[in-house]
């Protein structure tokens, strides 16, 4: 069994076509979106966060509303970019979310990737420390985040506050028990994901790794599962972790389908530079009729090792064709490899 859900990146343009013309489009119908997916059976609805572009950015908002209107299924990102954010108000936005959607969230972050701005943390108030990096900054908000999500009182309260308080030191509220068991990392190399693993945190092996050895993505993709699954084990966690891929599938089962994505996609890994980080390797596309679909991800190394899956789906073509686009996979797809 392997859980299924979507991962949208939130896109509007008044391109021809497009059905999310505007943000108010795009944020109306990602909720939409998490609702049709609950309603044909997928596990998780997850978005990522990008900042100064025109897609989705400010997440808790849209997991909270997301979390209202649904009942089970995981409402996640993947991923936050963590230079961006106040980990203090990230605690409190985070735990009111979940307690909103009854303890569903599923929060991945990062040290982040390039963005459409130089440097826009700096606009958002933050700045690496001397002698720290951008990336080592993203870390620290991590651990910080994750560090207070064990709801530990560290705040001396004031002698005579407005309110009455509980004993002891402070935390901030609201605090939502069990969350910290469902933060992840999105990592891009074998070094992070085991950094990750020491920590505590789920793994969400990213869209793109750093090309350590020249394999194939999959087979790169698998290995850094297996070391991030090695470094928990060492590190004598009291439960199991879990882990995530992202892939780009499309089942062709009709003529519409065929005629936004023609007879195939992607058959080779893609090579590339992400910023000072050098060569990473990014993941090929799978679309094809059901069987030979089928018979392609039974290859994929990294998808058997996950027990999360995550489809990337256009969201720019509507609600009503991203649930068939999931209800493709889920029918036709997932029960003859034994996900369903």
């Amino acid at each position: 069994m392997k859980k299924i859900g979507f991962l949208s990146f939130g896109h509007w343009s008044d391109a021809a076509g497009s059905q999310a013309r505007s943000a108010a489009d795009v944020l109306t119908q990602s909720i939409e979106l998490a609702v049709a997916a609950e309603e044909i059976g997928a596990d998780g609805a997850y978005f990522r966060v990008h900042h100064f572009a025109r897609q989705l950015a400010s997440p808790f908002p849209l997991l909270a509303a997301a979390g209202a209107r649904t009942k089970r299924i995981e409402l996640g990102t993947a991923v936050i970019d963590m230079r961006y954010e106040n980990p203090l108000y990230m605690a409190e936005d985070a735990g009111a979310a979940d307690l909103i959607a009854g303890g569903r969230l599923q929060l991945g972050i990062s040290r982040g990737s390039p963005e459409q701005v130089i440097e826009g943390w700096r606009y958002f108030g933050y700045q690496p420390g001397e002698g720290e990096s951008d990336a080592e900054m993203g870390r620290r908000h991590g651990e910080m985040f994750f560090d207070l999500l064990r709801g530990q009182g560290f705040a001396q309260p004031n002698p005579r506050p407005m309110f009455p308080n509980p004993p002891g030191l402070l935390r901030p509220e609201p605090y939502s028990a069990g969350l910290r068991e469902r933060i992840w990392w999105g990592a891009a190399s074998n070094a992070t994901a085991i950094w990750a693993a020491k920590l505590g945190m789920n793994l969400q092996s990213s869209t793109l790794k750093a090309d350590e050895t020249g394999e194939p993505f999959h087979v790169q993709q698998a290995r850094q599962i297996r070391a991030f699954r090695e470094a928990w084990a060492q590190a004598g966690h009291g439960h199991e972790p879990r882990v995530s891929v992202s892939r780009n599938i499309v089942a062709l089962v009709g003529d519409e389908d065929r005629a936004y994505f023609g007879p195939g996609g992607e058959d080779a890994d893609q090579v590339g530079h992400i910023g000072e980080e050098g060569r990473a390797i990014f993941g090929r596309s799978y679309v094809a009729e059901p069987d030979r679909l089928i018979e392609q991800l039974r290859q994929d190394e990294a998808i058997a090792e996950a027990d999360t899956l995550l489809i990337t789906v256009p969201n720019q073509l509507g609600v009503a064709y991203n649930a068939h686009l999931l209800e493709a996979i889920l029918t036709h797809v997932a029960p003859a490899l034994g996900w369903r």
